[in-house]
C-alpha cells in the first residue's frame, strides 16, 4: 500500500501544463510581493493613523456596509428569481446582472451619472419629488459600490439555490408552509454557505470600489473619499503612505478570501452520513423481533384490512428502547397532563378522495376515508406525476381534486392539506427531529409549545421519541424515514402521498418501517397513496393496488385480485409470475412471442389477453414427459438463482417465451441442472390463468 502524500510517477503533471501554471502563479504573486517589499514597516502605524486615512477608512466601512445591505435587500430576491422561476428574457436579466463585473468601472460611473445625475433619466424627478441628490454625496458612493458589488452576491446565491434540490421546498409547502415561510425557514438556512460567501465577496468588493465612485460621486474628503480614493491621492504626494494603505486593503481582501476557504458558490450539501446506531437508539425495538412477512405474494395476505384487524395490529409495533411505543406515547401524554394526547394527535375527521387527472397521467380516482392505495407500474408509467399532480406541483398533469366536501383544485400546494413524503424523506438538515415534526403545525399557526407537544407525541408513537433532539445527519435510514412519516402525519393532512418511502432502506429496516407504517395508516382518517416497486409493500400495506402504464390505469383492484389476476405483464413479473401476452383462441392463447398455451376457460376467441403461470406450476424434466400435461416445450437452462429455500431456473426456448420455474435444490441436483443443460418443461392447462386485457 502506498503511503498517503507520496507522489507516484503516474501523478506528475505534464511540463507543458505545469510551467505555464507556475508562471501564472508568479504573475499573480509578484505585485503582492511588491507591496510587501516596498512597505515601510517602521512607519506603517503612523501612515494608518493619519487623520485622512482614518476618516477615509470610516467612510469606506459605512459605504461598504450600506452597499451590502442594499445588495442583500435587492440581490437575494433576484437570485431566487433567477434560480427558481422560468420567465421570458431570463438570459437577458442574468446578462444584466453580470454586466457590472465586466464593465469598466469608470463606464459604470458614467452610466450611473446619466441615470441618477441631475441631468439623468431619474435624477431630476428624484430631486424635485424627494429632494434626493446622489452625485457628490455619500449616498452616491453607496449607489456606486452597490452597482459593482451586488453581482457577486447574486451569482454566488444563485449557484447555491441551483444546487438545492426543490424537494425540500416542495415538502415544506405540502406541510402547509406558505412560499414566504418556505423561503425564510427552509431555503435561506439551507443555502446559508452560499449567502455568506456572496455577502463576504460583496462587502470586500464594495470596500475596494474606486472607478464608479470617483466618476459618479466625486472625491470629496469626508463625504465620498473612500479608502481606495485616498490611496489614489496619496500616490501622488506620499507614495510610502499609499503603499501602507494599499497593504491594509490587501490584508482585508485576503482575510475575506481565506475565511471563505474557496467556498465561492456555497452549494448546499444534502449528503446524509449515517453513524452507527448507539445503544438505546437503534432502528428497531423489541416488538420488531417477531415480525413476520405475511404480506408476501402467495401467502394469502389480503392487505392491511386483514392484517391490521387483529389484536397484534392494534397498537404501535416499534420502539427505540425497552418500552413499547404505545407506552412512550402514554408516558408523554401523562407528562403533558393530557391523557388523550395520542388520540388527539390523530384527527377524527374523515376525508374521501375524488380526483380527475388529465395531462400525461389520465385517470379518475375515488377512495373512501381510511383507504390506502399502492400505485405501481414500470419506470415512466406516470406514478410520480400522479402524486405531483395531486400536490399541484407539476405542469405535466392537472388534478381536479376534492378532499372530503372541499374542492381544493384552485388552491396552492400549501393550502391543499396534501402531505408528501419523498423517497429520501427530505428532512430539513438544519432542524432537529422534533423541529422537523412540528414544522407543519407551526406553518398552520399552531402555538410553538402545542406544536412541539403534539410532534413529540407522534415521534413517540413511531418509536423515535428519544431521538427528538437529533439532526437528520445523526439518524439512521430507518429512523429518518419514521421521522419523515411522523412529520407528515403531524401536519394533519387530508391526503397522504408517499413516493417510494422505503426504497432507500435495507431489507431488515424496511420490514420494521413497513410494519410501523401499516399500523399507523390503519387509524388515518384520509386517503394514502404509496408509490412502490416492491410487491411486499403493495400487498401488505394497501387496500387497493392501482396499476399504471404510460399514464393510464390498467387495473385498480384489491391486492388479492391483482396478485391472482394481474392485467399487466410488468406487475405479473414484479410478483414473480410468468406473464405472456397473446390473443385468445378456442383452446387457450396464441402467444405474441410465438407458440400456443393450452388453458381451461379461455376468453372469447380474438380477445387480447395475458397468460399467468406461477413458477412453481412449471415442471422441469430431462426427458419429454408423458401423461396429462397439455403444454410441453423443450428448452435450455440459462440461469439458476436462489429464492429463499428454493431455486428459480430461467429456461429459454425457440417454441415458447422464456419462462421461470421454481424447484427445490434436491430436484435440481437430481436433474443435474446447470447453465446450458437441455431440458423439457410442462405446464398443466389448469395451472394457466388467462386474464383478458
Amino acid at each position: 500500500m502506498k503511503r498517503a502524500g507520496v507522489r507516484t510517477a503516474g501523478t506528475r503533471p505534464p511540463l507543458t501544463l505545469a510551467l505555464p501554471a507556475l508562471l501564472a502563479v508568479a504573475f499573480l504573486t509578484l505585485p503582492l510581493l511588491g507591496i510587501l517589499v516596498r512597505t515601510e514597516w517602521g512607519e506603517l502605524a503612523d501612515h494608518l493613523r493619519s487623520p485622512g486615512t482614518v476618516e477615509a477608512l470610516k467612510l469606506s466601512l459605512v459605504v461598504s456596509f450600506w452597499a451590502l445591505g442594499l445588495s442583500l435587500l435587492l440581490g437575494v430576491p433576484l437570485a431566487w428569481l433567477l434560480a427558481r422561476v422560468p420567465f421570458p428574457g431570463k438570459a437577458l436579466v442574468r446578462s444584466l446582472v453580470l454586466l457590472p463585473m465586466v464593465l469598466p468601472p469608470t463606464v459604470g460611473g458614467v452610466a450611473l451619472l446619466l441615470a441618477f445625475g441631475r441631468r439623468g433619466l431619474l435624477g431630476p424627478w428624484l430631486e424635485s419629488t424627494f429632494g434626493i441628490v446622489f452625485p457628490f454625496h455619500t449616498s452616491g458612493a453607496v449607489i456606486a459600490a452597490t452597482f459593482v458589488a451586488m453581482p457577486f452576491l447574486v451569482i454566488s446565491l444563485e449557484g447555491a439555490l441551483g444546487g438545492l434540490r426543490p424537494r425540500y421546498e416542495e415538502t415544506a409547502a405540502s406541510l402547509g408552509a406558505s412560499p414566504v415561510r418556505v423561503f425564510f425557514t427552509v431555503t435561506l438556512p439551507m443555502v446559508a454557505p452560499g449567502l455568506i460567501a456572496g455577502a463576504a465577496l460583496t462587502w470586500a468588493r464594495a470596500l475596494g470600489e474606486f472607478g464608479a465612485t470617483i466618476t459618479f460621486a466625486g472625491n470629496l474628503p469626508g463625504t465620498t473619499q473612500t479608502l481606495p480614493l485616498q490611496v489614489y491621492l496619496l500616490l501622488q504626494d506620499e507614495p510610502e503612505a499609499a503603499t501602507s494603505v494599499s497593504l491594509l486593503l490587501l490584508a482585508i481582501a485576503m482575510g475575506v478570501l481565506i475565511a471563505l476557504r474557496g467556498r465561492w458558490t456555497g452549494t448546499p450539501s444534502d449528503r446524509r452520513p449515517r453513524p452507527a446506531p448507539e445503544a438505546g437508539a437503534s432502528d428497531t425495538g423489541p416488538s420488531d423481533s417477531g415480525l413476520s412477512e405475511s404480506g408476501l405474494p402467495g401467502s394469502g395476505a389480503t392487505g392491511p384490512g386483514a392484517s391490521g384487524s387483529g389484536p397484534a395490529e392494534s397498537g404501535p409495533a416499534e420502539s427505540a428502547g425497552p418500552e413499547s411505543a404505545s407506552a412512550s406515547a402514554s408516558a408523554s401524554a401523562s407528562a403533558s397532563g393530557d391523557p388523550s394526547a395520542p388520540a388527539a394527535a390523530a384527527n377524527t375527521e374523515r376525508w374521501a378522495l375524488h380526483a380527475d387527472v388529465t395531462g400525461f397521467t389520465r385517470l379518475t380516482l375515488d377512495a373512501d376515508p381510511g383507504t390506502t392505495i399502492a400505485v405501481v407500474g414500470p419506470n415512466g408509467a406516470g406514478k410520480t406525476t400522479l402524486l405531483r399532480a395531486l400536490l399541484g406541483l407539476t405542469p405535466r398533469a392537472h388534478a381536479d381534486l376534492r378532499l372530503g366536501g372541499e374542492d381544493v383544485t384552485a388552491l396552492p400546494p400549501h393550502r391543499r392539506h396534501v402531505a408528501w413524503v419523498p423517497q429520501d424523506g427530505a428532512l430539513f438538515p438544519h432542524m432537529s427531529a422534533l423541529a422537523n415534526t412540528a414544522y407543519g403545525l407551526r406553518a398552520q399557526g399552531v402555538a410553538r409549545a402545542e406544536a412541539r407537544r403534539e410532534a413529540r407525541t407522534w415521534l413517540d408513537r413511531l418509536g423515535v421519541g428519544p431521538l427528538a433532539h437529533r439532526r437528520p445527519t445523526q439518524l439512521s435510514g430507518g429512523q429518518a424515514q419514521r421521522v419523515a412519516l411522523a412529520r407528515a402525519l403531524a401536519a394533519r393532512p387530508r391526503l397522504l402521498v408517499l413516493d417510494e418511502p422505503l426504497a432507500a432502506l435495507d431489507q431488515t429496516t424496511r420490514a420494521h418501517v413497513r410494519h410501523t407504517l401499516r399500523t399507523h395508516l390503519a387509524g388515518f382518517g384520509g386517503v394514502c397513496l404509496i408509490v412502490t416497486h416492491d410487491p411486499v409493500e403493495a400487498v401488505s400495506l394497501a387496500d387497493r393496488v392501482l396499476v399504471l402504464d404510460e399514464g393510464r390505469a390498467l387495473q385498480d383492484a384489491t391486492p388479492v385480485e391483482v396478485t391472482r389476476h394481474p392485467r399487466s405483464p410488468w406487475v405479473a413479473r414484479m410478483l414473480g409470475r410468468n406473464a405472456w401476452p397473446g390473443t385468445a383462441t378456442p383452446e387457450g392463447l396464441a402467444l405474441s412471442g410465438g407458440g400456443t398455451l393450452v388453458a381451461t376457460d379461455p376468453p372469447p376467441a380474438g380477445t387480447p389477453a395475458l397468460a399467468i403461470v406461477a413458477p412453481e406450476a412449471v415442471s422441469v424434466h430431462r426427458e419429454r414427459p408423458e401423461g396429462s400435461p397439455r403444454n410441453v416445450w423443450p428448452g435450455t437452462v440459462r440461469e439458476i438463482t436462489a429464492s429463499g429455500s428454493r431455486l428459480r431456473v430461467l429456461i429459454t426456448s425457440d417454441r415458447a417465451p422464456d419462462l421461470v420455474a421454481e424447484i427445490t435444490p434436491q430436484s435440481a441436483a437430481e436433474l443435474g441442472l446447470a447453465d446450458g443443460v437441455r431440458v423439457w418443461t410442462s405446464v398443466k392447462a389448469t395451472e394457466a390463468t388467462i386474464v383478458p386485457l
